[in-house]
């Protein structure tokens, strides 16, 4: 398939999302939260953030998509919507990857319209070689400038996603 170059290992994921966990849960302190994940990427980012948010919680889940390999396709599908009324709740995307920012921007565009109390970002990785749109991002485990990664729910045509650590993907 393509040459994996070690880029973020589990260890530094693991304390990084830990930490990150312990900032969200005194920021929510006393909210009514929700943790939105955005399939299919953040699965994993999600399981590991939910158990270090130290607080009670609810999670749903919000799908979308644009790519096809390594490019964007321009047009952005819903696979999913959020099952929980939103309205009046303390609303936390949680995302694998921001990128271009495009199917980002669609998703929180819907996710507004619902009516939740706030609405915030949380991403593992902050990616901003690509970036088209401006997104605010509030919680970012990790900042990177370029690459093509894959690990840790990170998927090349739905491959490396079960991978522990996060790699450059070179093909």
């Amino acid at each position: 398939m393509g040459k994996l170059i070690p880029r973020i290992s589990e260890q530094k994921i693991k304390e990084k999302i830990k930490e990150t966990g312990n900032i969200i849960s005194k920021d929510y302190k006393n909210k009514n939260l929700v943790l939105m994940g955005i399939l299919k990427g953040s699965f994993l980012f999600l399981a590991d953030l939910t158990r270090n948010v130290l607080i009670d919680h609810e999670i749903d889940f919000v799908g979308a998509s644009s790519y096809s390999g390594t490019s964007t396709t321009g047009k952005i599908t819903f696979t999913k919507k959020p099952d929980l009324d939103l309205k009046n709740k303390h609303v936390l995307l949680v995302e694998d990857i921001i990128d271009t920012g495009r199917t980002f921007a669609m998703i929180t565009k819907h996710i507004k319209s619902l009516k939740p109390a706030s609405l915030k970002i949380c991403t593992l990785i902050d990616k901003h070689e690509r970036r088209e749109i401006e997104i605010n991002v509030d919680y970012s485990c990790f900042t990177i400038k370029r690459g093509f990664i894959v690990g840790y729910g990170l998927d090349y045509n739905e491959k490396y996603r079960n991978l522990t650590s996060i790699f450059d993907l070179e093909l």
